[in-house]
């Protein structure tokens, strides 16, 4: 009996035991199973991190820039490429191209060491790197082949600076630019002088560059000259990369005893030109540049000091009487630590056009883009056009006009036309003659 009770009492205490057991892990299930703070925390948090995840970047849009950054012309080559950053970090700083999700734009700069051939290679390079359009590129005989390109490989080029009227001839559909061409140059340059001294204009010497730039704008002022009943006495071309020394020619120019003294080329030989017509004096009422590449720089002022007084020069030009050009032009010189010239101010100009194309594209392939570059409708730019800037359907802008600007008073200042005037001119004068 005793037995019996010793084993009832081990068999109550195993039963005691394993209840116990059991009440203890349906105890810990449950509170396991009720305490959700952890895996819920874990399952929120995954949650939000997936929501607050920011969209996939846009793509940047990518834009080629070709200009002289190296060689004779590198000065004006690198304020254009700047001029090109510039405007591109504005665009992104803004939002970049809202259209395509905001995307930036993307500057891919080349240098045509002033070579037409090398300007093709470097073509065909950022046609290959996926440029979605080119601007360039200074030079007409540059540009001539980038076009060529451009268009043969269906990438649209806005030119900011090249002038003959042969790159546009060519009936490309994939060009379009943004300067006055050749033709408008030079008979807007006859123009201004018949209109700023009339009868006492009768007679003209011409110095200008022996390239298709020079040769081009040369014509289109003999042309509209003879209109206004201005005789070109004596035409003398020179090879504006390569002389260094105009002497010989300005004497050549004033032995024929012109009333003006007129001149087209670059920037450098347009400094020598200034130079031999200072150092000899020539005896006339004035010098006049013709799409002459330095008169009209706030670098020709610098360099030429008071000298530069009184030279003339019809050519493109931003519109300086414009308060948010004035901006840009102190933006650019507090940034670059140089004065922005107009050739910059056309590159600037030129990637707002392509901008402005894009966001109308919302799309980045070059064909779309060329299309929205053929309906282009700006008014409000940064040139003194007496217009928007618009293609015809050869892609010049129909409303691209040159100014007269001159030297007074130690700043380059726009004389006509009259809306444009910033001054009124002084004619007849030279700095070695007066007024």
């Amino acid at each position: 009996m005793r037995k019996f009770t010793i084993y009832l009492a081990l068999l109550l205490s195993l039963v005691m035991i394993a209840a116990a057991c059991v009440s203890e892990a349906e105890e810990t299930t449950t509170t396991t199973a009720a305490e959700p703070t952890e895996t819920t925390q874990a399952e929120t948090t995954t949650t939000t991190t997936a929501e607050d995840e920011p969209p996939e970047a846009a793509e940047p849009v990518k834009i080629g820039s070709i200009h002289p950054l190296t060689g004779g012309l590198a000065g004006a080559g690198n304020r254009m490429d700047n001029g090109a950053k510039m405007a591109v970090e504005e665009i992104n700083a803004a939002g970049g191209i809202t259209s395509l999700g905001g995307a930036p734009l993307e500057l891919v700069s080349a240098d045509s060491t002033g070579a037409a051939e090398v300007g093709q290679s470097e073509a065909e390079r950022l046609i290959g790197d996926g440029v979605s359009a080119i601007i360039g590129t200074y030079q007409s005989a540059v540009t001539t082949n980038v076009a060529a390109i451009s268009e043969r490989d269906g990438v649209p080029l806005v030119i900011d600076v090249a002038v003959a009227d042969s790159i546009l001839d060519q009936g490309y559909a994939n060009v379009f630019r943004i300067q006055p061409n050749a033709t408008s140059m030079g008979a807007n340059g006859a123009k201004f002088l018949n209109e700023l001294a009339g009868d006492e204009i009768k007679t003209v010497a011409y110095l200008h560059d022996e390239t298709g730039f020079g040769v081009s704008v040369a014509d289109a002022f003999e042309a509209a000259a003879a209109e206004y009943g201005i005789e070109v006495l004596a035409r003398i071309p020179y090879p504006p990369f390569e002389v260094t020394d105009l002497t010989t020619e300005m004497s050549q120019a004033a032995a024929t005893s012109p009333d003006v003294i007129v001149i087209t080329g670059y920037y450098n030989d347009g400094l020598l030109a200034a130079r031999a017509a200072t150092d000899l004096e020539v005896d006339v009422k004035a010098v006049v540049g013709v799409a002459q590449g330095a008169f009209h720089t706030p670098q020709f002022v610098a360099d030429f000091g008071t000298d530069a007084e009184l030279f003339y020069n019809s050519n493109y030009h931003f519109n300086a009487s414009d308060p948010k050009v004035k901006a840009v032009l102190d933006k650019f010189e507090s940034t670059y630590g140089e004065p922005m010239d107009t050739e910059a101010m056309l590159s600037y100009q030129a990637i707002y056009v392509i901008a402005d194309a894009l966001e109308r594209a919302g799309s980045a392939d070059p064909a779309e883009v060329r299309a929205a570059l053929a309906d282009t409708n700006i008014t409000d730019h940064f040139m003194a056009y007496p217009g928007p800037i618009t293609f015809d359907e050869t892609g010049e802008n129909v409303n691209a006009q040159p100014v007269l600007m001159q030297v007074v008073d130690g700043a380059v200042q726009q004389v006509y036309p009259l809306d444009l005037r910033e001054t009124d001119p002084v004619f007849p004068g030279t700095p070695w003659g007066g007024s």
